[in-house]
């Protein structure tokens, strides 16, 4: 055979031999398709099994059925009677392997519930509801508890928030000062379920705190509880505890500084009444200053006309009583850079409100403001003899006043230096430009509220989609309330029985304990369409109930 026919025999050989060993791979592949895995890892094997009684052992395995991710073991698994000396999980392959470290108690029954701890490797199938139980006795203690945990500020279902007994003789030596030995977490409807409890009277609380869980009642927290004791000798179903927060009992300050533009800056544990501040040292300063309080009244900015000090001395008052005393510290001859500027009460698309004054508030007390250097264009037209007017109880605040008109383009400009600041900065050139909002963007609420005591007080408090508190209204008797130009959308009515007629809803307190005042929330949400006055009654219920 000549040379070159061989040649091409053999590269037409190894070809097709490459060419089918391709196809042939290519045909051998992983399904694709067909339904999604759904299914969370199975318990197989327990070691020793599950319910043991006599438990002795050091080390407890559990065999799987397929492959399984372990997350966040140390948050996300339970173990009740508490341990001081957490265990060790350590995963191999297909099985979890826990290490106890701690001694266990006799005659006591464990159980380790996992959360949301284990799921497969692929899908994410959480293993729920997932306990593991045994006895260091000859008995499996099989007693519950079971309910409900309600936010009263939001007056929702309360999820992840963490429910404990303690036994009640020990109750005073333990809440708030040590862990709990039993204690869950609701689910995202707020149920709970305490299991496998040995009988006896017991004590519950329940807690929502705002940051990492440490089962211990802190000031942040939200708290629930009942005031009298279970006594438990069957399984207790129902339990409705209501989260509330409790307001301190000694006021403090809980934050100051100096912030960099050379303000004071005081956040209080709680609102006061009245609040006011004195200034101690240097005595000079006091009448120098100004203070602006927020309209919650638990924090206050203030202003220092002279700031030739380097520390200071002020007294919190409310009622002119003295709450606290605290320091303020700066440098002598520390710098503060200030840049003057104005906020409006014009929303974020830069439209006023139908019918309202044009509210400017500076970020620093002015001192004098020159008329001459704002100006107001209508639709490219000065608008004459502007009226320009300062708040007399606030130097920040100043107030524009016109007949405005729906349709046209304002343009509000100041010219560099129309305001002084008392530290004599000026602002710079500046300009705003708006509209006014359509009136049919509004409606007008009017309730008709019934009261079921004319002898007592009932305050009524209104909230817009996003909880934010829209207004305050505190009756005594059947009347007509009047929510003329609120925005288009939905509202919610929250009414709290004002026991002691003193016009605030009163927190309780866990040491006294003692409730909050009752509160009732309107189950119907109110819709207030645009363009629209619609007339809607209230009739407040004379039961007083803290439920949704």
């Amino acid at each position: 055979m000549p040379l070159y026919l061989k040649h091409k025999f053999s590269l037409n050989f190894f070809t097709v031999i490459g060419l089918w060993l391709l196809i042939g791979c290519a045909s051998v592949q992983r399904p694709q398709g067909g339904p999604r895995d759904k299914t969370p890892p199975v318990l197989l094997k327990a070691s020793p099994p599950n319910k043991t009684r006599r438990f002795a052992a050091k080390q407890i395995q559990l065999d799987f059925d397929e492959y399984f991710k372990l997350s966040n073991p140390y948050t996300e698994i339970t173990v009740t009677p508490f341990m001081e000396k957490q265990p060790e999980y350590i995963t191999k392959g297909r099985s979890l392997q826990i290490k106890i470290n701690d001694t266990l108690q006799k005659n006591t029954t464990y159980v380790f519930n996992f959360g949301k701890a284990l799921a497969d490797v692929n899908e994410s199938n959480v293993l729920k509801n997932f306990a593991y139980v045994f006895s260091t006795g000859d008995e499996i203690d099989s007693l519950s508890i079971t309910g409900k945990v309600n936010n009263t500020i939001t007056a929702q279902a309360e999820k992840e928030a963490t429910v404990m007994i303690f036994p009640a003789k020990m109750d005073t030596a333990m809440f708030g000062k040590k862990k709990p030995s039993f204690f869950t977490t609701t689910d995202s409807s707020g149920n709970f379920a305490l299991n496998n409890l040995h009988a006896g009277e017991y004590t519950i609380y329940a807690l929502k705190e705002p940051s990492t869980p440490t089962r211990i009642f802190k000031q942040d927290d939200l708290v629930a509880f009942l005031k009298t004791p279970l006594k438990l000798d069957k399984n207790i179903t129902g339990v409705q505890l209501n989260l509330f927060k409790q307001e301190p009992e000694k006021f403090k300050v809980s934050t100051r500084k100096m912030d960099n533009e050379g303000r004071g800056f005081l956040i209080f544990n709680k609102p006061l009444e009245k609040p006011s501040i004195k200034i101690n040292y240097p005595p000079a300063i006091d009448a120098q200053k100004f203070v602006d309080f927020s309209n919650t009244r638990d924090t206050a900015l203030i202003f220092f006309r002279s700031m030739e000090f380097d520390s200071l001395s002020l007294s919190v008052l409310d009622n002119g009583k003295i709450l606290d005393t605290v320091a303020l510290r700066k440098g002598r001859n520390e710098s503060f850079k200030r840049n003057l500027g104005v906020q409006y009460n014009i929303n974020v698309d830069n439209k006023l409100r139908p019918g309202a004054d044009l509210l400017m508030t500076a970020n620093f007390p002015l001192e004098t403001i020159d008329n001459s250097k704002i100006k107001l264009l209508e639709d490219s037209i000065p608008v004459p003899n502007l009226s320009i007017i300062k708040d007399p109880n606030n130097p920040r605040k100043f107030t524009i006043k016109n007949r405005w008109k729906q349709a046209a383009r304002y343009e509000l400009s100041f010219a560099d230096e129309a305001l002084t600041d008392i530290y004599g900065d000026k602002n710079k050139e500046s300009t705003k430009r708006f509209m006014i909002d359509k009136p049919e963007n509004y409606g007008t609420l009017t309730l008709k509220v019934t009261v079921p005591d004319t002898g007592r007080s009932y305050i009524v408090q209104m909230f817009d989609s996003k909880k934010n508190l829209m207004r305050t209204d505190v009756i005594t008797k059947n009347t007509s309330l009047v929510y003329k130009n609120y925005f288009t959308g939905k509202y919610q009515i929250k009414v709290t029985y004002d026991t002691n007629k003193n016009g605030k809803g009163d927190s309780g307190n866990v040491k006294n304990r003692t409730y909050p005042e009752k509160t009732w929330y309107n189950p119907k949400e109110l819709t207030l369409r645009p363009n629209w006055e619609m007339e809607e009654p209230l009739e407040i219920p004379k039961e007083e109930i803290t439920t949704k």
